[in-house]
């Protein structure tokens, strides 16, 4: 096995590339932090060896052994969730079976039947096999194994994660597609995992690649500000701990700064100026102290803090009396600190911190600890509710289970005082389902604090809500737009389904009565009419001639019966359209110019049918990328775009790389959103005087409002690229009267 292993490494490169695959081996070991047996030490061993022999012919984009990828990957699993030698030996094979020639049997006669299952789970579908959207498709398989095993999952963030950090070699169009997909559904599901590090570390790498000016921007503001920083953090702490240090418990107190994220979602919420943000940190507490007394040490901590300093009331958070659904516990409060500036303090335990840092594989190691043995099969339970229930659909599913990893949520209570919570934006009906799925299938009427209101009543904390149920209730298809979770929607696109193949039975008898008739074979020839008609499946088939949408005389037009056959007349065409995944944009003939202002697929874009989107009118200069829709044409949109991130995730199959060519003098609309202090003279003229005659721009539109001494002002300005637009936002910033200058969509 040595021999075998020293040729595997000199078959993946250089000896220092043979160094550097040895020492990061060796730091997976260091990072392991659970305790292991000889047998434990043996299998990872093992998994290396067979790893390293079977991508020792590979590398990675950026030029460097492939191996290192796994054994990065199995090094974040140890060291950053703090996984177990079971998980560690799959992350190094996670690759194996789908990059290589090793098989899942190969994997079962060497590491057992558990190592195999999470190897398989971790393995993308021949994309073949994806009906309709690959990425779609393959991540229903993976939370198809977390019902299973959760180390998929698991892994699979630690996989993303790396590649994340690792994404500057890959082409711009597809670090686009990786960071949308991972904006879209990986942050999220690292929220509700309890990965918090994980899911910050997402939004930051997203952000870095979907805005990178932003992110520079707000990053050396950042380093320029750290010292004042820490010399606040340090004057703020000081009275605080000669407070706690009379409790006599063990504690830490830190400050840490907000990500660059939630600092950039702050500047575009709020509109405001990264100055005039105040709490760019939080000060953690962190206390070790025995479970028993974990909640009452935490309020006194606060007692003790907010003697110092004011507190915010409606800014207080207690997740220790009742923890998030996904076992986050923690007391929020924000107090005003020296200088009138807002900080934020959280406190907490060090199980609790463990537990927010760590999530899901952290909260298995204090199961029945603290109430929270089973925090999360609430959730796990409504995710094996969708897949059952929904529909064979990967992109419904997967818009359905993102509904699932809600980062706010509204606690409600039933008739009998249960608490029951739910995402943020939740209605009277979704509350219905939660319940139950013959509750919600039934329910006719709901209330709310015992007063009766409609099905899509949103919800708040602290509702009492009632259920007023009915056995000859059945969904309709208006239900789905009085829900939000995927619970709802998938349940009742279930009950919709068992209707719709119900009513379908009676347009089956009509067909296999009339081909019987004509002597037909029917399955041969239900197949033959799907397909020729573009029906999904049979059922839909049914459903139309039960509902007279089409008829046997239809069908019987555009076939002809040889043998018992039904063979396609080539004189009529297919009623109904479709548009193939692998469909390619229209070409049109146009005449081609020596400069083209636009590249897609590092063609001139002169031969497509393209149009840049309107719903955020990319300017030349702005970062692009090329989406081929449904309708067969090609839109071209910014990757700051609000749909690029549903786009990038659900769609990444029809994103098509699109850069700008030879700069030309095409001229583009812009929108700009510009508010301010309403001084009651000249405020038009300035703007105007600012675009017309300083920087030479004609104005499309312009709208302005101006009550109570402020101003908002929506101006469309023509612009030829995008310095010209920077500069113009410059200068209206820079006027006395201006406060904040935003482009919109």
């Amino acid at each position: 096995m040595a021999t075998q292993l020293k040729d595997a490494l000199a078959a993946t490169g250089t000896i220092d590339e043979i160094k550097l695959i040895q020492s990061s081996y060796r730091k997976l070991l260091r990072a392991i932090k659970v305790e292991t047996d000889a047998d434990d030490k043996a299998q990872i061993r093992l998994a290396y060896e067979v790893a390293v022999r079977a991508h020792r012919k590979q590398r990675r984009k950026s030029g460097e052994p492939y191996i290192l990828h796994p054994i990065e990957v199995a090094t974040i699993c140890a060291c950053e969730i703090g996984l177990g030698p079971t998980a560690i030996v799959a992350a190094l094979l996670h690759d194996v079976v789908e990059d290589t020639d090793v098989t899942l049997e190969e994997i079962r006669n060497q590491f057992g039947p558990k190592v195999m299952a999470i190897v398989d789970g971790l393995t993308k579908l021949d994309g073949n096999l994806a009906k309709n959207s690959p990425q779609a498709e393959n991540f229903r398989k993976v939370v198809l194994t977390l019902l299973d095993d959760v180390r998929v999952v698991l892994i699979k963030m630690a996989d993303r994660m790396h590649n994340m950090r690792t994404l500057g070699s890959m082409p711009r169009h597809k670090q686009l597609k990786i960071a949308g997909e991972t904006a879209y559904i990986y942050a999220p599901l690292a929220h509700r995992l309890g990965l918090y590090a994980f899911k910050t570390e997402f939004q930051d790498l997203c952000l870095k690649i979907q805005d990178n000016g932003a992110y520079k921007d707000i990053a050396k503001k950042l380093h320029e500000t750290k010292r004042e920083r820490n010399r606040y953090i340090s004057d703020f702490i000081r009275p605080v701990k000669k407070l706690v240090d009379g409790l006599g418990v063990d504690y830490r107190i830190f400050g840490r700064p907000k990500s660059i994220y939630s600092i950039h979602q702050k500047i575009e919420n709020k509109e405001v100026a990264f100055e005039d943000i105040f709490d760019l940190f939080a000060v953690r507490v962190v206390i070790d102290v025995p479970i028993k007394d974990e909640k009452q040490t935490c309020w006194q901590i606060y007692s003790l803090i907010t003697d110092i300093y004011q507190p915010i009331p409606e800014r207080l958070k207690d997740w220790v009396t009742t923890p998030k659904s996904n076992g986050y516990e923690s007391l929020h409060t924000t107090v005003i600190g020296p200088k009138g500036r807002y900080v934020e303090i959280q406190i907490r335990s060090e199980r609790m911190d463990d537990i927010a840092e760590r999530g899901f594989a952290a909260h298995w190691k204090y199961k029945g600890v603290g109430g929270g043995a089973n925090r999360y099969e609430p959730w796990l339970d409504s995710i094996r509710e969708i897949l059952d229930g929904g529909s064979g659909d990967a992109s419904e599913f997967l818009a359905d289970f993102k509904t699932n990893l809600f980062s706010e949520e509204v606690f409600v209570y039933t008739p009998q005082g249960d608490l029951v919570n739910l995402p943020k934006g939740a209605t009277a009906l979704d509350f219905a389902f939660s319940v139950h799925s013959m509750v919600g299938y039934h329910c006719q009427s709901l209330k709310v604090n015992q007063r009766l209101v409609p099905m899509g009543y949103e919800l708040t904390n602290g509702d009492r809500v009632e259920v007023i149920t009915n056995k000859n209730q059945r969904p309709s298809e208006g239900w789905l737009k009085f829900v939000v979770t995927g619970k709802a929607r998938a349940k009742i696109r279930s009950s919709l389904k068992e209707e719709r193949r119900r009513k379908g039975e009676f347009g089956r008898e009509e067909l296999e009565r009339k081909l019987s008739h004509r002597k037909v074979d029917f399955e041969p020839a239900v197949d033959a009419i799907v397909k020729h008609f573009k029906f999904t499946s049979p059922v839909d088939l049914y459903y139309a001639l039960a509902t007279d949408q089409m008829s046997t005389n239809d069908i019987f037009r555009e076939f002809e019966i040889e043998n018992g056959k039904l063979i396609p007349n080539p004189v009529h065409e297919p009623s109904v359209k479709s548009l193939p995944s692998n469909s390619k944009p229209k070409r049109v003939r146009k005449k081609t110019i020596d400069k083209p202002q636009l590249l897609v697929n590092g063609e001139s874009a002169t031969q497509y049918d393209f149009a840049f989107a309107t719903c955020c009118n990319p300017v030349q200069g702005d970062d692009i990328f090329g989406y081929l829709s449904g309708t067969n044409s090609l839109k071209i949109h910014r990757t700051s775009c609000k749909n690029a991130e549903h786009l990038l995730s659900n769609y990444g199959y029809r994103v098509l790389r699109a850069e700008w060519g030879i700069p030309s003098d095409r001229n583009f609309v812009a929108n700009l959103l510009i508010k301010g202090i309403d001084s009651g003279l000249g405020v038009i003229d300035s703007l105007t005087t600012v675009l017309s005659k300083n920087q030479s721009l004609n104005i499309r539109s312009m709208h302005i409002d101006g009550t109570g001494g402020y101003f908002e002002c929506r101006i469309s300005v023509v612009v030829t690229n995008i310095d010209q637009l920077e500069i113009a936002m410059r200068a209206l910033s820079q006027l006395p009267e201006v406060a904040s200058v935003l482009r919109e969509d």
